[in-house]
């Protein structure tokens, strides 16, 4: 047997293994991936020579067809990803009016602001709140950076739970609630229902001056988290911690009432379209990786004629 001929039935039994999919069910310590005793008991066609070298080279072709398409709807999705998030921060920083004038807000990471908007220390638009439930009864809330404040019924949580949750801190809706050890990664948000908080976290009570929807848009922006991380503490950044004064020491955009009710709904309007678009997405790789593996299976299996097929 020739080196070339070897080549041509390595081919053909690489598609053939993927068509197996021995993996199903593996509890095989030293073969990960692998059910042994599955192989062993699978019967495969093995066809003429010249047959496995036109079922290899036709599904090297169509295989790869089938990935560059998923590879390109996979980059849509990377890309509506970076859309969504560049969406909040162009409206919070900078409004939906392109034509209103500019000024300079004298804070690196704002730069030029509409002219009307204000700036603000938020040591002056925020109190801190700092009470405690007595029984703990109270709707438990988390906070992370993926999805800001959420009911901690609606997440799939395994982490350590504490006896009782007396004596933790109230948080009313609208609050803005910051984990304090992971505020640079953005962990935070503001409360779309009443609940408790780990007294670890800080909770604030934003002003009249802001909209608690147009703080959660702004705080979620990952420039914000960069910011804060300024006023830190902590050796290593890996373990820094966003205490009230540190928090207290921010600038915020202060756009009129009216505007960050359009920030807010714009926001919410366009990242309902980006959603939408992504979830079709999603399912169009789902569909083709089934198609993809259905037509190796068919393939290798002999129920496609591999010249008309071509």
């Amino acid at each position: 047997m020739d080196e070339r001929t070897t080549s041509h039935h390595l081919r053909w039994l690489y598609w053939l293994l993927q068509a197996l999919d021995l993996d199903k069910g593996s509890d095989e310590a030293a073969v990960p991936g692998l059910n042994r005793d599955d192989a062993y008991e699978r019967e495969v066609l093995l066809p003429d020579c010249e047959t496995q070298e036109a079922v290899a080279s036709f599904l090297d072709f169509e295989v790869q067809a089938v990935d560059s398409l998923i590879e390109a709807k996979q980059k849509l999705l990377d890309l509506l990803t970076e859309k969504r998030r560049m969406l909040a921060a162009e409206a919070v920083m900078r409004g939906l009016d392109r034509s209103a004038p500019l000024r300079s807000s004298g804070i690196d990471w704002l730069g030029d602001i509409p002219a009307r908007w204000e700036i603000e220390r938020s040591r002056w638009l925020f109190t801190e709140r700092d009470e405690r439930s007595e029984t703990g009864e109270e709707e438990m809330l988390t906070v992370s950076h993926i999805t800001g404040v959420t009911p901690r019924s609606e997440k799939d949580v395994n982490m350590f739970e504490a006896e009782t949750t007396a004596g933790y801190k109230l948080c009313f809706t609208g609050d803005l609630v910051i984990n304090t050890l992971w505020a640079w990664m953005g962990a935070m948000g503001t409360a779309s229902v009443d609940g408790i908080v780990s007294p670890a976290y800080n909770v604030y009570t934003p002003c009249p001056r802001l909209l608690p929807s147009y703080v959660d848009a702004l705080v979620r922006i990952p420039v914000f988290a960069q910011e804060v991380t300024r006023y830190s503490k902590g050796v290593w950044s890996s373990r820094l911690r966003l205490y009230p004064e540190g928090f207290f020491e921010t600038f915020w955009p202060v756009p009129p009432l009216d505007e960050q009710e359009e920030i807010v709904a714009h926001i919410a309007e366009e990242r309902t379209k980006i959603d939408k678009l992504a979830t079709a997405t999603e399912r169009s790789i789902t569909l083709l990786k089934e198609r993809r593996s259905a037509l190796i299976a068919a393939t290798v299996t002999g129920q496609i004629d591999i010249p008309e097929a071509a």
